[in-house]
């Protein structure tokens, strides 16, 4: 068995060292902001939050997770991309906020389970539009129970209420 050359390995491991997770926005959500608002030109800016605050909340903001849309001078929303634990994976999921930051849009966009997929209708994540960062869900209270899907419907409410509680500390805050 021959040995792979030094020019062709070395450059090889030097890449694989490198590599990190994009930064940029995966093209789901670019798809469904577009949809979302019907326009085609827009643009994603980070939101960052002191560190000091961001230990206060109840959902962390990296930097990539949480940005604000615009449309040349305009502020057209926000948008929230995240994951969730279900049973053993987790799922990837997005929240849209128009510019009073209330929910106008959900979408799970990769759900890696072979049950509870059912959160990601639209039928089930239309209770979450129109909540803003004053409403708590809760799914013993005001979410609907899917059979079969208990662990992620449970793990999406918490992970939304967790959001919209965030939402409300930033907006006190003066960072939204």
């Amino acid at each position: 068995m021959k040995s792979a050359k030094p020019y062709v390995v070395i450059p090889l491991v030097l890449m694989l060292l490198a590599f990190t997770a994009p930064k940029e926005v995966n093209k789901r959500v670019l798809k469904e902001v577009e949809k979302t608002f019907e326009v085609v030109d827009f643009a994603l800016q980070p939101i960052t939050i002191p560190n000091d605050l961001n230990a206060q909340l109840p959902t962390k903001i990296s930097g990539e997770n949480l940005y604000q849309i615009t449309a040349g001078n305009a502020i057209l929303g926000y948008a929230f991309f995240d994951q969730a634990p279900s049973k053993t994976a987790n799922f990837d999921y997005l929240v849209l906020f128009d510019d009073t930051v209330k929910i106008i849009n959900t979408k799970v966009l990769v759900y890696r389970e072979e049950y509870g997929g059912e959160i990601g209708s639209k039928r089930w994540l239309k209770q979450f539009l129109g909540k803003t960062g004053g409403d708590r869900v809760n799914p013993e209270t005001n979410i609907d129970a899917i059979s079969g899907a208990t662990i992620s419907v449970n793990s999406m409410t918490r992970s939304m209420d967790n959001l919209l509680q965030t939402i409300g500390i930033l907006q006190d805050k003066g960072h939204l």
